[in-house]
């Protein structure tokens, strides 16, 4: 990818495509990168950077959304599932399978309740037994015939439950087995689909720190949120698809009525070798006692993630987890691990986000429909061009998300679908191994041509897939960081270069695994700025104000614990 600076450069000679998307989180960025496959170019604005906001904030899991059969869901299930399967063929560098265990305290408790909330004649979720999972565990198996990319589910005794995870409360009856999926980092899922996108089609350009500040007639209002400067775009559709900002898009362009209305989600990254090994390979994915669904599974060898919250909010930035949730996510633990006694000092990164859901007044949060839904608006007083706006809309759906939204646009802008994007890989997922052995075999190749060791070469593979091989040959002479070692400078000079990097948040949160993984000390934090400062022509003060506000983004919102000095890598 072009520089930004090159990027606006295209945007203001005319370069880039007259359908205009807004939001650079996974569903904008899937409808960028199907229009791109349909040889439609585009131009996507995201106020922050790619894939910063509630995209950045899910549970890290690509998965089939039991859950929602509760609800009575199937259609939506049916197509999680379908599209969790097809990321792990076109992702599988980033989307790998997950063990999951979900304790029933009864076996046939809830039965009733669920029976009408199957008919949807109850809309709060109740208790579920042991015959109400394995029900909906059926079903949900029938959904993923088509690949059997997984293994079916299963019941487990407790007596065998112990054996893997010894520290299950006494009140757990048995466990419901089935697979899902987890995704290892969003944030690159989504800079990869923008790439490809770019590359396909010469139309398609993505501009992070762009917002939509109005519009005239057909000329969108493009205001880059770093300097101030409005850049006018003619455009023929517009795509709203900023989460759970998209009633501020909606206001800017002549629309007051009200679509979403958001929950807040928390999440909390521990650091417990003891959990982490306790859990070994499983997520327990656990009904509280107020009948949420939260999980914990380990990251690894030190870390474990622990979610999620559902709390309501009318402000789309509410991104702080608050004390509230971190002792209610500590007080649901312990109903089902009595013995992990968390802390706050456990702490090792919080994130939050506001999930983008239709709005709806009365009932639990967790009753809301995941599913998306669209409006299109016809043109009207000063907005000359149509606009879409996408309501909802879940990660492991905004392939499934994104298509629905092109087949609507293109008939209307002349355009025909020539190209599904169900099995196209994304960016490092070409032709990934399928084998241990094939993946020992392109790490030895990347060894060998890059003059790097094995364990640096695979290292490169799990955070850029094949990708890796071309990164590799420009890491010359890959020098690792004095502060975070399992970094080098090449590779982050590397990634400013190619990958778009406005700020050194950016480097920090979203293009590494730094601030997620305990890698990011004061001191790496000092390193890594100096090092985009040579790369982007920064001044000594722009790189002493980009280090300051990570610093602080990284101590409040995040509550990460700076260490002084080095770093140590990242756990196995």
């Amino acid at each position: 990818m072009r520089q930004r600076h090159e990027a606006l450069q295209a945007l203001e000679r005319g370069e880039s495509g007259d359908i205009l998307i807004i939001g650079g989180g996974i569903n904008g960025v899937g409808v960028f990168r199907d229009l791109a496959a349909q040889g439609i170019g585009a131009t996507l604005v995201e106020m922050g950077d790619f894939c910063s906001g509630t995209s950045a904030a899910p549970s890290r899991l690509i998965h089939g959304g039991l859950r929602y059969l509760e609800q009575g869901e199937f259609k939506l299930v049916r197509e999680s599932v379908e599209e969790r399967d097809s990321l792990l063929l076109n992702a599988p560098h980033q989307v790998s399978p997950i063990r999951v265990w979900v304790p029933a305290l009864s076996w046939a408790g809830g039965t009733v309740q669920a029976g009408l909330r199957f008919l949807r004649l109850m809309k709060d979720p109740g208790p579920k037994g042991a015959l109400i999972l394995k029900l909906g565990l059926t079903i949900f198996d029938s959904f993923s015939n088509r690949n059997r990319s997984m293994p079916k589910h299963r019941l487990v005794k407790r007596k065998n439950a112990l054996e893997t995870v010894p520290d299950l409360a006494a009140n757990i009856k048995i466990v419901a087995e089935y697979f899902d999926a987890r995704i290892t980092s969003p944030e690159r899922l989504t800079l990869e689909l923008a790439a490809d996108a770019e590359k396909d089609c010469a139309g398609s350009l993505a501009l992070p720190y762009v917002r939509l500040a109005g519009i005239e007639g057909e000329t969108a209002l493009l205001e880059d949120v770093l300097t101030g400067r409005i850049y006018r775009k003619t455009c023929r559709f517009i795509i709203n698809c900023a989460g759970a900002w998209i009633d501020e898009v909606d206001a800017n362009l002549g629309i007051a009525e009200r679509l979403t209305g958001g929950t807040r989600g928390s999440h909390l990254v521990l650091k417990r070798p003891d959990l982490a090994a306790g859990l070994g390979d499983v997520m327990l994915y656990f009904e509280t006692p107020d009948h949420r669904a939260c999980l914990i599974y380990r990251l690894d060898s030190e870390h474990v993630l622990l979610g999620t919250t559902d709390i309501r909010t009318e402000d789309p930035g509410d991104k702080d987890t608050s004390e509230a949730e971190i002792d209610y996510l500590f007080e649901v633990l312990a109903t089902v691990l009595p013995k992990a006694r968390a802390r706050r000092q456990d702490i090792a990164f919080a994130y939050s986000g506001v999930r983008p859901l239709p709005r709806q007044t009365g009932g639990a949060a967790g009753s809301i429909s995941r599913d998306h839904t669209f409006r299109i608006f016809e043109p009207a007083g000063g907005r000359k061009v149509p606009l879409l706006t996408l309501i909802g809309g879940k990660w492991t759906t905004y392939r499934a998300c994104a298509e629905q939204i092109a087949d609507l646009v293109l008939p209307r802008i002349g355009g025909t679908r020539r190209a599904s994007t169900a099995d196209l890989p994304i960016g490092g997922g070409k032709e990934f191994p399928k084998t241990a052995q094939g993946l020992k075999a392109l790490a030895a190749g990347i060894s060998a041509s890059a003059g790097l060791s094995q364990a640096r070469a695979m290292l490169l593979i799990k955070r850029y897939g094949t990708a890796a091989k071309q990164i590799a040959q420009e890491l010359q002479p890959d020098t690792p960081l004095e502060s975070a070692p399992c970094y080098s400078r090449e590779e982050i000079l590397w990634i400013t270069r190619n990958e778009r990097v406005t700020r050194l948040e950016d480097m920090i949160l979203r293009r590494t695994l730094m601030a997620f993984e305990g890698v990011a000390s004061d001191a790496c934090i000092g390193e890594v700025a100096g090092i985009m400062a040579s790369a982007l022509s920064w001044t000594g003060e722009r790189m002493n104000q980009e280090a300051e506000a990570t610093l602080r983004l990284l101590k409040t919102r995040h509550r990460v614990q700076l260490q002084q000095g080095k770093a140590a890598g990242p756990a196995g």
